[in-house]
């Protein structure tokens, strides 16, 4: 059973009497949020934009994500870390898991800090991706290469670990210049 709004003995501001429409404002943004992230972790840019498009008041929300950062409810590192987890398992690789989070609004080093610090070997990756798809049996021929490193660019490897992904296929000297 919920408490009726007008029982609540304190307002926000920590002074007696019914709570103002800030504070209820703040309440109802946090408990939007609180929500949220009790599906799955948002980063809070990602969080602010979904509680705006609910209709929460800017202010609102800022202060509710200031008080979710305080008590460690909201983490942009958190959820940085599990997304590369959780997407690596997936088979994607670095450049796509980055740009995905660009979208989301997390700044540039805490993307870097923890794709480096995720403990994930991003060529052995792509190798697991590239003989998952198209078998143990390495590319023959430059048609077939150019097939598999097109697919792997599409999963998000660079050029380096797309390179490690194919080298065990036949390739004679000169007939590709990666350079």
């Amino acid at each position: 059973m919920r408490r009726s709004e007008a029982s609540v003995p304190e307002a926000a501001s920590g002074e007696a009497g019914p709570p103002d429409a800030a504070g209820l404002a703040e309440r109802s943004a946090r408990a939007g949020a609180l929500r949220l992230l009790a599906r799955r972790e948002h980063s809070a840019d990602e969080l602010r934009r979904k509680l705006l498009a609910k209709g929460h008041p800017a202010q609102a929300v800022d202060r509710a994500l200031d008080h979710l950062r305080e008590k460690r409810l909201l983490s942009d590192e958190r959820f940085v870390a599990a997304f590369v987890q959780q997407h690596a398992g997936r088979g994607q690789g670095p450049v796509r898991i980055r740009a995905a989070l660009r979208t989301r609004g997390v700044a540039d080093e805490t993307v870097e800090r923890a794709l480096q610090t995720a403990g994930v070997d991003w060529e052995a990756l792509a190798r697991g991706v590239r003989q998952r798809k198209f078998g143990a049996v390495p590319a023959q021929g430059l048609t077939e290469r150019a097939k598999q490193a097109r697919f792997l660019q599409y999963r998000g490897f660079s050029a380096e670990q797309i390179r490690a992904a194919l080298a065990g296929g036949a390739i004679e000297d000169g007939d590709i210049e990666w350079d």
